[in-house]
């Protein structure tokens, strides 16, 4: 049975996917990590998941939410999350997998730090003539 939905949509250079569907994220998430890895194919690598309709995730769950972190990170992305709900971000820190993530209850802030991140790497790189 599928209990997951998402929805993307962008703003910006930002793909945001809205996960939609029952309260409860449970199993192989696998729609979850395709959508992350066929983004990341398309070279948008900037990803943030909104888990404001998510208030229960499983241990299955959770590996997808690393694996899609991982994906991203290894392509010079990264995966953020906004509008995480008590009990997931309860479970994240309990796992000790929250540190891998920038979290963020703000749409606009979570977007700015984005441009922000890729200006730091931008200003970093090295230039020769």
């Amino acid at each position: 049975m599928i209990n997951l939905y998402l929805n993307e949509r962008r703003v910006d250079d930002v793909t945001i996917l809205d996960l939609k569907g029952r309260e409860r994220v449970r199993g192989a998430t696998i729609a979850l990590h395709e959508s992350v890895r066929c983004l990341a194919g398309e070279g948008k690598i900037q990803v943030l998941l909104d888990l404001a309709s998510v208030k229960h995730i499983d241990s299955g769950a959770l590996g997808e939410l690393v694996a899609s972190h991982v994906t991203l990170d290894k392509k010079g992305g990264a995966l953020k999350l906004m509008h995480m709900t008590e009990s997931v971000h309860e479970l994240m820190t309990v796992t000790k997998v929250l540190p891998m993530f920038d979290v963020y209850d703000d749409e606009p802030e979570a977007v700015a730090s984005f441009v922000r991140e890729t200006l730091r790497i931008v200003e970093h790189q090295p230039f020769y003539m």
